[in-house]
């Protein structure tokens, strides 16, 4: 997106003779400081906190339990199915825990785990509706802000934990949301050192084999989101990827359910050797540790992983140096062909994208509808940067109807998500984006063509190519919707709309 500072900014794009319809603003190093996208101009965390006020100034700042569980909820109910990272059982065992304790025992608890509770509360907040978007913000704002002195008070840069890391990656989407982007960059190589740090890249197998079948299969998922937020963050931002180095193999994340999970088990992954009375198995009890879609997650969890994989070896390392994706035309027509045998092999759910089957979903299964969304949406933007990528010293050439038809089906998902779960779409930062990215491409494509894909007489418009229409009417309906989509940052809507729209009106047919 352009800023104030583009004269700062390379106007190469995705390689060093890269398309001309992939924008791509890459930060280069200059002598004055500048910002990714002009994103994120104030610190992201609001200091209310003194230096003495230690765990119990975070404490004393704690929403009502009632308030607590609406925002706790809310989490589980919007966050949870894209990102299924805590296992749910456990995170309200601790929290029912938590919150039987005596003020006193509160102020003495792990900062981690008051992290973790208040970036779930802040998450929420994003998602709740409220009669003032501001007072929303705000609220989410001050919670982010505890989530953050508490980490700090955990010394979460020299120690961590698994609660640490999944409070830190749950930071970031935060701050994405919040119109933080490069924020979230920043603190993201953070989260990505101390992960290392901790083992997470590594086979839990390996190294750390007297650990339960549950406490593995946690840090497989952990890593998993560590690994996919870095990785299509990178896309976006389309600098180099950080979590590249790892032998946690995406099928050891097996669908062998440890019947012991829940059982004494923290969210950490640690044993507790003492039966707490108020522990979930009394509050609430279930014959069943694992929910009824812990199946399904692992599916989808398994199927990002292994897109994120492919998008970090194909898009995210050769972008990040600037070189080009493919080196002829055969090798583009490979790694097409590569996605589309990874796309296959995921589950129908959630390549699902006619009408009637994401209807069914959004009545039946909006969880499923959920991770549907967010699969979709990224699988189509990678396969759209990659149909319109170009090589020139090589013969490859954007190819425009592969390009159009993955932007089409990219913003597809991004109608439907608008449809369906108008509050989640208003929400999520990264996919209000990748919607403007393949709306620009999309404009700029068109602008740029003066006869049909295939003319079969002399003369013809470019109007008279069905997909170009096609592909005309989605630009201006992603425009409609980001104009309307509520912000927390009205300059940048502004700027990322105005943008499209000149783009747009340079359609001259």
């Amino acid at each position: 997106m352009p800023t104030s500072r583009s004269q700062d900014r390379s106007v190469s794009l995705t390689s060093t003779t890269s398309s001309s319809f992939l924008l791509s603003k890459i930060p280069n190093s200059t002598q004055s400081s500048s910002m990714f996208f002009g994103l994120g101009s104030q610190h992201p965390f609001t200091n209310y906190w003194t230096s003495q006020g230690g765990l119990p100034e975070v404490v004393g700042v704690l929403p009502s339990k009632d308030q607590a569980d609406i925002l706790a909820a809310k989490y589980f109910d919007a966050v949870d199915p894209v990102y299924p990272m805590i296992h749910k059982r456990n995170f309200y065992a601790e929290y029912e825990r938590f919150w039987s304790l005596s003020l006193q025992e509160k102020q003495t608890a792990d900062p981690s785990l008051l992290a973790l509770h208040f970036i779930v509360y802040a998450l929420g907040t994003q998602f709740i509706q409220t009669p003032s978007d501001q007072e929303r913000t705000q609220i989410a704002e001050f919670y982010v802000s505890a989530a953050h002195q508490a980490l700090r008070l955990s010394s979460y840069l020299s120690r961590t934990s698994v609660r640490a890391i999944q409070a830190m990656v749950l930071v970031c989407y935060f701050l994405m949301n919040d119109n933080h982007a490069s924020d979230a960059w920043g603190f993201g190589g953070v989260l990505t050192r101390q992960a290392y740090a901790m083992g997470l890249n590594r086979d839990p197998d390996i190294v750390c084999p007297r650990c339960s079948l549950s406490e593995r299969q946690q840090k497989r998922k952990v890593w998993q989101a560590v690994l996919f937020q870095d990785t299509f963050l990178t896309v976006l931002l389309k600098l180099p990827p950080t979590t590249t180095f790892s032998d946690v193999r995406v099928e050891s994340l097996t669908d062998d359910l440890d019947e012991a999970a829940g059982a004494g088990l923290t969210a950490n992954g640690g044993h507790e050797t003492v039966i707490n009375p108020m522990s979930i198995d009394n509050i609430a009890p279930m014959s069943d540790p694992h929910p009824p879609y812990e199946l399904a997650d692992r599916q989808y969890i398994r199927s990002m992983w292994h897109l994120a994989n492919l998008v970090q070896r194909t898009l995210c390392t050769p972008r990040s140096l600037n070189r080009p994706l493919t080196n002829s035309p055969e090798d583009k027509k490979n790694l097409i062909k590569t996605y589309s045998e990874v796309h296959d092999k995921f589950p129908p759910t959630l390549r699902a994208s006619d009408y009637d089957s994401v209807s069914s979903l959004a009545n039946s299964n909006p969880r499923v509808l959920r991770q549907s969304m967010f699969f979709r949406s990224n699988y189509w933007h990678c396969v759209m940067i990659v149909q319109a990528d170009v090589n020139d010293a090589e013969g490859v050439s954007c190819n425009v109807q592969g390009a159009l038809e993955a932007a089409r089906m990219a913003l597809a998902s991004f109608f439907d998500f608008w449809e369906f779960l108008r509050v989640d779409a208003g929400v999520w930062w990264v996919f209000q984006h990748r919607a403007f990215e393949e709306a620009l491409l999309m404009a700029r494509i068109l602008s740029a063509q003066n006869e049909p894909l295939s003319p079969n007489q002399f003369a013809i418009p470019p109007s008279s190519d069905p997909l170009f229409m096609l592909a005309k009417m989605d630009v201006r309906k992603t425009l409609d919707i980001l104009e309307l989509v509520s912000s927390v940052a009205p300059e940048m809507q502004k700027t990322r709309t105005d943008v499209l729209r000149t783009a747009f009106e340079d359609i001259t047919w």
